[in-house]
């Protein structure tokens, strides 16, 4: 991993954090995930006229990764509304972590050093420790909508980090991939709406803080899209879970949620498991 890479993946965990943060803030879940899903929709269309087209041994990868980011984004925002945000996140996030480092090892045959695999450890250990530092901010409900959240980012992480490598070009397969789930997202979005007026009418009121989120989720998940063709899988999603540490604090100024001396020691940890995964490079 070149330094440009490291450099680029941490700041797409600082994106990936805010824009959970702004999806956590609009109140309808449903536009909230519109929103996101429209900016989708504007930018991979562009990126689908400028950029080579994936190859097509890569399409099977791109429809299947867009399905399971339709039902992930829905069941986010579900999970954001029965659940703190301080909660929520980094569990989703460190069931990640920990599902695509054994899928990536089990299948894809990828091999970390002893120091990287403490590293991965590490980050594993801190955001579970985060997630546990507030037992009162989450439901039963939550707290399955969480794990089911997790179990699609590791699904589609692992899809997407083959996709890519067989793409040939790993910026038009993620235009290709923000058009799919842009014409989904809307789509789903409407259908399970039960009030349509309101629902549209919501997507009316937070139109530019939900565009916000959907840019920043464009960019984070774009740099990560492209970290995965040149870096091993398990270490590029370690990285990007950093953005946890973005997201104690959001918590913290937004939300008004406390993470205790439990989740600063957390963190800290995490912060330490970085660096980790960097020296056994």
């Amino acid at each position: 991993m070149t330094p440009l890479v490291l450099t680029a993946v941490l700041a797409s965990a600082v994106m990936h954090g805010a824009w959970n943060a702004i999806a956590k803030a609009i109140p309808d879940r449903l536009a909230a995930s519109t929103l996101i899903g429209l900016v989708y929709l504007v930018a991979g269309g562009a990126g689908c006229l400028l950029l080579p087209a994936p190859a097509v041994q890569s399409w099977p990868a791109l429809a299947g990764s867009a399905a399971l980011q339709t039902v992930y984004l829905i069941l986010l925002t579900a999970a954001y509304a029965r659940t703190d945000f301080s909660v929520a996140y980094p569990l989703t996030r460190g069931l990640a972590v920990l599902g695509v480092t054994a899928l990536a090892v089990a299948l894809l045959g990828e091999r970390l050093s002893v120091v990287q695999t403490a590293g991965v450890a590490i980050v594993i250990a801190a955001l579970f420790a985060l997630a546990l530092s507030r037992r009162r901010g989450h439901s039963r409900v939550g707290l399955l909508l969480v794990l089911a959240v997790g179990a699609c980012v590791t699904a589609y992480s692992f899809i997407d980090g083959i996709g890519v490598r067989s793409s040939g070009s790993p910026l038009g397969y993620a235009a290709w991939l923000f058009f799919l789930q842009g014409v989904s997202i809307p789509l789903c979005c409407l259908l399970l709406s039960r009030d349509r007026p309101a629902f549209l009418g919501a997507v009316r009121r937070h139109a530019r803080i939900g565009a916000l989120g959907g840019v920043l989720s464009l960019l984070a998940y774009g740099i990560v899209v492209w970290a995965q063709s040149t870096a091993p899988l398990a270490l590029v999603a370690a990285l990007r879970e950093t953005g946890v540490i973005a997201a104690g604090l959001i918590g913290m100024l937004l939300f008004k949620e406390k993470p205790g001396r439990a989740g600063i020691i957390a963190a800290a940890a995490a912060a330490v498991g970085i660096v980790t995964i960097r020296l056994g490079i």
